[in-house]
This record gives C-alpha cells, sequence and structure tokens, in this order.
C-alpha cells in the first residue's frame, strides 16, 4: 500500500491520529519522502525497534555534522551540550550517565515530593478559583511541573521564570519545532545561559550539599569519578527541561480529553479519591492522546527490518502517539475509557531510554488532577479554537481556555 502522510500540514498537527492510523495499515516500516526517513506507527513495531540496538539515539551527531563550518560554530555550546545529555548517547556511555540519573530520580526521590506536589496544586488552583475563566496551560500546566523540578533539583522558584524561557528555546531546536526559523541561534543563547547558571548551581552545591537531587547527583557522581563538570552541568540542564516539558502537555492533553467527554469525566468524579482509579486515567490520558508523539532513531548499520532495507544513517520515525491507538494492543482503541483496565502504551518511551521521570510525570498528574476535580467541581470548555504545538515529537497545546462554574 503506497502512502505518505503530510506531518508538517494544518490537518496533521490538529489531528495526526486518522493519517497515522494509515500508517500503522501502510507497512510496517515504510520510507516517507516528507520526513525523509522510514515510518513505523504499529506498537509492536515500535516497541520492538525502540529496543533495536542497531537503531541509535544519537541524532545530534549527524546533524552537527552536516551543518557547514560556520553554521556549526556558530552553535557550538548547543553542540557540546546536546551530544552530553543521556537521551542522545548510547552504551556504554549512556549506562554510565544513566546509572547516575537514577540516583537524582530514586524512587525516595520521588515519593518525598507528594506532599510539596499537593501543596503546589492547590497554591496554583488557589489564584484562579474564583474567577469565570483561564488559559489552563499558562496557570497550570506550565508552572505546575516548572516548580515541581525546580524544587527537586533544588532551583529556586524565583528563576524558575527566566529557566523556562531558556528551556523553551532548546526546546524549539531538541523537539524539531517546524515554525522557529530562529531556532537554532535561540537554542544557542539558551544553552550558553544555562550552561552558566548550571555551574554556578553545581559549585554552590559542591561547597554546600543540600537535600536535592542536584547535590546527590554530584555526590554519586565525585564518589566514583564518573562524571566530568561539562557532564554534570548538561545533566542538570536535561533534567530540568524533561523534567517538565512533556507533563505541562499531559495536563493540558489530560484535561482537553476530560472536558470532551463528559460521561468520563463523570465516571472519574466519582471515583476521584481513589488513587489507583485516577492513576489508570493518567494511564488513558497518557494512551488516548499523550504528549509523545515521536521518537528519532538513527540506523547505526545496513539493515533489514521486517521487508524493509534501511542504510546506515537513515533515521527512522517511531510515532509513538500511533503505536497508542494500534486496535491489535486493547478494545476499541479511539475511544477514551477512563475505566479501561488495560491501557499499554508507549509514551515514556521503551528500553534503556525509558523516561526516567515517568513516575514523577505520573504522580504530579494524579495528584492534579485530584485536586482539580475536588476542588472545581464546574470545569467546562471555553469557545475557542485550539492551536497544537507544531513539532514532531511532544504533542500539546498552546493554550486551552477553561470556564470555572
Amino acid at each position: 500500500m503506497a502512502f505518505d502522510f503530510e506531518p508538517r500540514s494544518a490537518a496533521f498537527i490538529a489531528d495526526p491520529y486518522p493519517a497515522l492510523a494509515q500508517a500503522r495499515a501502510a507497512a510496517p516500516l515504510f520510507h516517507s519522502k516528507k520526513l525523509g526517513g522510514w515510518v513505523a506507527a504499529g506498537y509492536a513495531d515500535c516497541k520492538a525497534l525502540l529496543k533495536d540496538p542497531r537503531l541509535s539515539a544519537d541524532r545530534m551527531t549527524p546533524f552537527f555534522d552536516h551543518l557547514p563550518p560556520p553554521a556549526r560554530e556558530a552553535v557550538a555550546t548547543l553542540e557540546a551540550m546536546m551530544k552530553r545529555w543521556a537521551v542522545f548517547v548510547d552504551p556504554p556511555i549512556h549506562t554510565r550517565l544513566r546509572g547516575l540519573m537514577n540516583k537524582a530520580f530514586s524512587s525516595r526521590a520521588i515519593e518525598s515530593l507528594a506532599p510539596a506536589i499537593q501543596a503546589r496544586v492547590d497554591s496554583l488552583i488557589d489564584e484562579f478559583a474564583d474567577r469565570p475563566q483561564i488559559d489552563f496551560i499558562r496557570e497550570f500546566a506550565y508552572p505546575l511541573p516548572a516548580y515541581v523540578i525546580a524544587d527537586l533539583l533544588g532551583v529556586p522558584i524565583e528563576d524558575v521564570d527566566r529557566l523556562k524561557r531558556w528551556s523553551d528555546d532548546l526546546g524549539a531546536f531538541v523537539l524539531t519545532a517546524r515554525a522557529s526559523p530562529d531556532k537554532y541561534v535561540r537554542a544557542e543563547a539558551a544553552a550558553k545561559e544555562m550552561q552558566s547558571y548550571f555551574d554556578a548551581l553545581v559549585a554552590a552545591r559542591r561547597s554546600n550539599p543540600g537535600t536535592d537531587a542536584a547535590s546527590w547527583l554530584i555526590e554519586a557522581a565525585d564518589a566514583i569519578a564518573a562524571m566530568d563538570g561539562p557532564e554534570l552541568t548538561a545533566t542538570c540542564v536535561l533534567l530540568l527541561f524533561a523534567g517538565h516539558e512533556t507533563t505541562t502537555h499531559l495536563l493540558g492533553n489530560g484535561l482537553w480529553a476530560l472536558l470532551k467527554h463528559p460521561a468520563e469525566l463523570v465516571a472519574l468524579r466519582a471515583r476521584i479519591h481513589d488513587d489507583a482509579f485516577v492513576a489508570g486515567a493518567v494511564e488513558e490520558m497518557l494512551r488516548w492522546d499523550g504528549p509523545s508523539l515521536a521518537q528519532v532513531r538513527i540506523a547505526r548499520e545496513d539493515m533489514d527490518w521486517n521487508g524493509a532495507t534501511l542504510q546506515r544513517g537513515e533515521r527512522v520515525f517511531l510515532m509513538l502517539a500511533g503505536a497508542a491507538r494500534d486496535p491489535g494492543i486493547c478494545e476499541a482503541p479511539d475511544r477514551f475509557d477512563v475505566s479501561r483496565a488495560d491501557m499499554p502504551h508507549l509514551a515514556f518511551g521503551y528500553g534503556i531510554h525509558f523516561c526516567i521521570g515517568a513516575p514523577l510525570a505520573r504522580l504530579e498528574a494524579r495528584i492534579a488532577f485530584q485536586r482539580l476535580l475536588v476542588r472545581l467541581p464546574g470545569l467546562a470548555l471555553a469557545d475557542q479554537k485550539l492551536e497544537w504545538s507544531d513539532n514532531l515529537v511532544v504533542r500539546g497545546l498552546h493554550r486551552l481556555d477553561i470556564e470555572i462554574r
């Protein structure tokens, strides 16, 4: 079946799922001229390819290697930082970095944040509970994860806004945004600012350790001489960046799904104090319209896979959102159902690069929806034209206007 979708079209950005259903039916792995690479959209295919050692997570090296020398020199700080992010490296370097990052995202660290997360949630709700209408993204989904990851890393709250601006500029590059012609200039400037900021933070924690994740990471790295200074700084930047971007869109997409499906909102409200049920509803939000649209891999060698022949260096786009709607993994996959018993998805990836912050994102979302639905019984969608992010990696809303009745 010949097929190629238009991932840059307004229709795909607004609702990629019809095209992703066609992609699943086209072939296990098909070549897209529009994307300039191979595409997989089935659940089993994406899951297997995420674990295939013949595919590399390092999409940064080939990108920077193909830049003309003057252009490459202009983004030298950005290149150095990206090549030290664990999400863009393969074993054995990845194994070393990931082992140390586990110290910052240990179960002890995550569980200890629950009271602080609830306090942050209630504080944000206090600011708009008496107003008739708000932009949910700007006033809740955007600041909550940023504050939580700042708490975890020991970043002062007064610094969050500027760190978030820098992070957004990095995101335009990392998440392959399509409508930002100056994204490389902005990303380079942001990389320099964040490097300077976290160099100072690491130095401060070395001389005066605290109980935050940055201190634990430094202690663990120094104990076995496992990270140099640039790696520590880059890892702190990664934790800040990855710790809020997808969670913002989980919250936004999740509330949009609930308000578009009133019966499911009622079902969730009826069991809102049941932590396990609410956690299951969060998994359904991740499955039905989660924040992860795709992940990109690079063929490390010439390889044959399920009828397709890939050449070394070719890109593979793993359409995780399409995989979550695969009819082969659950009944009526296009139906949003908070009571669904089995909701497999790949929203946090799979294999060695499974998102290290997944437990934190899940905890934040569970607490957030419990407090929102308990404290605000009259939520409704306001009239609006939704604007979705235009990048190939993350799916989320720029704005979500809701009425508080």
